[in-house]
């Protein structure tokens, strides 16, 4: 799968001079947890997220810092801190360097980028535009609504073998080669090569995705044994 078959697509977003105070807004009526900010020509520039507004609140309540403190912050600093706590304009909270994935970028690959910047969403942009927006919760949903394959009564057992070998094709590092697959009417029968358990037990789940197979077994030897007996 790709971006585009689990984003979301309606996404509601912010101009670049909208208030912090319409942001907020904007999150609870919509109940959502992120707004993407775009400029005049649609283009995202940045992000403000419950995270961003909620550091704001927990920070709103600090006492002054003390005099000593103040000395290895910096007034620089300090100056931020005064700007992402006091300001109006969502451009002064907002995350402005974001990560962003094309349509057709994988799902895996977004998985791996969220976990690696420890974000929880990424605007999906195309031609400069923004047309969805995938986050943690639309990667879960992807996960649990994993198709099952099922069979009618009348797949003949060519058309179930056929089915077999693509589903075991798809298991990584196992080699259809290596396989012998015999399918007489309600049985399925796997033989062959395998690297791993781990390949051998991916090859089970791969069956067992396939609704109407009826009774599977799957033997399958180690190559490396094999290799070594030689």
């Amino acid at each position: 799968m790709q971006a585009q078959d689990i984003m979301t697509k309606n996404v509601i977003s912010a101009a670049v001079d909208t208030t912090v105070e319409q942001i907020t807004a904007l999150m609870m009526k919509n109940h959502i947890s992120a707004v993407p900010i775009l400029d005049g020509d649609g283009t995202v520039i940045g992000l403000i997220s419950e995270g961003d507004l909620m550091r704001r609140v927990e920070g709103s309540g600090d006492a002054h810092k003390s005099w000593w403190l103040s000395l290895f912050s910096g007034h620089e600093n300090m100056a931020r801190d005064f700007i992402a706590m006091r300001t109006r304009r969502a451009t002064d909270l907002m995350t402005h360097d974001i990560e962003v994935v094309s349509p057709n970028t994988p799902v895996a690959d977004i998985a791996r980028l969220l976990e690696k910047k420890r974000i929880k969403r990424v605007p999906v942009v195309e031609n400069g535009k923004i047309v969805g927006i995938v986050s943690r919760a639309n990667l879960m949903q992807a996960l649990a609504s994993t198709q099952r394959v099922t069979l009618e009564p009348s797949t003949s057992n060519r058309e179930k073998r056929e089915i077999v070998m693509a589903a075991l094709g798809q298991v990584p590092g196992l080699n259809p080669a290596h396989l012998n697959v015999v399918v007489e009417g309600d049985r399925v029968d796997v033989w062959g090569l395998a690297d791993s358990d781990a390949e051998e037990k991916a090859a089970w789940v791969a069956l067992d995705n396939i609704e109407g197979l009826g009774e599977v077994s799957v033997s399958l030897g180690r190559i490396q044994n094999i290799a070594y007996l030689g």
